[in-house]
């Protein structure tokens, strides 16, 4: 990150640099006026040509919940968490709006599905900090991928809609230590990709966080490798991470060429 004197300060800029993930929640109940602000406001974010391309589920029921928990990998805090918001890629109106005009979204080009789940991710994002902004706290669920059919299922979504994330919300009952993320001189570029303003070296800044990252863990106590990240990230994607989604969201409805 670049020297702290050099950034500004607002109750925006604090919230975001104060983020953590938390998946412990205390029992006082986040209110339906709560919900409605963090959503309407979040409705606000950029959506691509109006298109407004994203449906949100918001899941109080506590049976429901659970079976989220189980779909999403047994993330116990799904369950747990006394509300649960589903950001789902919904292209029912825009159908319906090809339809009105006598011709279908069948055979689409691979845009039409991507800009759905971006405009899904960037009202997400847009309702994490409006929550985090008010005192409540909580984490984002890419587990709904993990099995999107039996999701889709569980909260009644139609043809044409997927669960993109989830997002665990609630008052917080614990105070997790910060993550460190990677240097920003190994992130940002100027004019072209790899010219840094230090001319800092990529090898060098994965081994870096590695190593910082390493050190997090074990300061939580838990066990890690020397080479935290990376090994992880194998982990991850090798074998291939929810190598079956592509046949998964064809029968939901996105088989776009």
């Amino acid at each position: 990150m670049p020297d702290s004197q050099q950034i500004l300060s607002n109750d925006v800029i604090d919230t975001l640099l104060n983020r953590v993930s938390v998946r412990k929640y205390t029992d006082e109940p986040v209110s339906e006026a709560m919900v409605e602000t963090i959503l309407k406001t979040s409705f606000r974010a950029p959506t691509s040509s109006n298109i407004q391309a994203y449906s949100v589920v918001v899941v109080r029921d506590a049976e429901k919940r659970k079976a989220l928990a189980a779909a999403c990998g047994g993330q116990r805090h799904v369950a747990e968490a006394p509300v649960f918001l589903a950001f789902c890629a919904d292209l029912t109106r825009i159908e319906d709006a090809l339809v009105r005009n006598g011709h279908s979204i069948e055979s689409n080009n691979l845009e039409t599905g991507l800009v759905s789940a971006i405009d899904a991710a960037l009202v997400g994002m847009s309702a994490y900090l409006v929550a985090d902004s008010l005192g409540i706290k909580g984490v984002m669920i890419g587990g709904a991928r993990n099995k999107p059919v039996e999701v889709a299922r569980i909260l009644g979504l139609p043809h044409r809609v997927f669960c993109v994330f989830g997002m665990c919300l609630g008052w917080p009952e614990e105070a997790p230590a910060q993550k460190p993320r990677m240097d920003y001189d190994g992130l940002v570029h100027f004019e072209e990709y790899g010219k840094s303003r230090t001319g800092a070296d990529a090898k060098k800044i994965v081994d870096d966080y590695d190593d910082a990252l390493a050190k997090h863990y074990r300061g939580q106590g838990r066990q890690t490798t020397d080479a935290s990240w990376s090994d992880d990230m194998d982990k991850k994607f090798h074998p291939w991470l929810r190598d079956d989604l592509r046949e998964r969201l064809k029968e939901l409805g996105f088989d776009f060429r």
